[in-house]
């Protein structure tokens, strides 16, 4: 029961020893504060009219705020250090899964990615493999496409890899 000399502070907890909460001294509560007003989101993905359709990509990304965090090169290496999967998509797969992990350590997610690069060694197999990798990325990494380019290299760090994917991220 409340009343007149009710000292219970917000909430319901006790008011602090020799202060009286707002009951006991007849003062009604202060307004609430109002509610803030979300914050623009980091990341603003950009594909212009005037532009093809992006497929798999974003035109352009514009970053506001936040901290930019820089994601090195990763291929298919397991734990042990050991390229794993024998073809580009099962790479790939690996590869995304290794910049995600990278991204989560720094406190990202995957919508939080502004810039990708795909460094591949076979261009026309990357291109043939686009549908399964699209899948491969919305199953990873959602429906948020990062500005993104696709370079062929003659070869990779590790000589076993077909793909290597590095990364820009704007974390909150």
């Amino acid at each position: 029961m409340t009343g007149p000399t009710d000292h219970t502070g917000d909430a319901g907890h006790p008011a602090p020893a020799g202060r009286p909460g707002p009951a006991a001294t007849g003062r009604p509560r202060p307004p609430a504060a109002p509610p803030e007003s979300p914050a623009p989101p980091p990341l603003l993905r950009v594909n212009p009219p005037q532009l093809s359709p992006p497929t798999g990509f974003s035109h352009a990304v514009t970053a506001t705020g936040g901290r930019l965090v820089f994601l090195a090169g990763q291929t298919a290496l397991d734990g042990a250090g050991s390229i794993v999967g024998a073809t580009l998509p099962d790479q790939f797969r690996r590869a995304l899964t290794n910049l995600l992990t990278a991204l989560a350590a720094a406190g990202g997610a995957p919508c939080d990615l502004a810039r990708l690069t795909v460094h591949t060694t076979d261009v026309a197999a990357y291109r043939a493999s686009a549908p399964e990798l699209g899948r491969i990325w919305r199953e990873l990494a959602g429906r948020d496409y990062p500005a993104m380019a696709v370079i062929g290299v003659v070869r990779l760090w590790d000589e076993a890899a077909l793909v290597e994917l590095d990364g820009i991220a704007v974390v909150p």
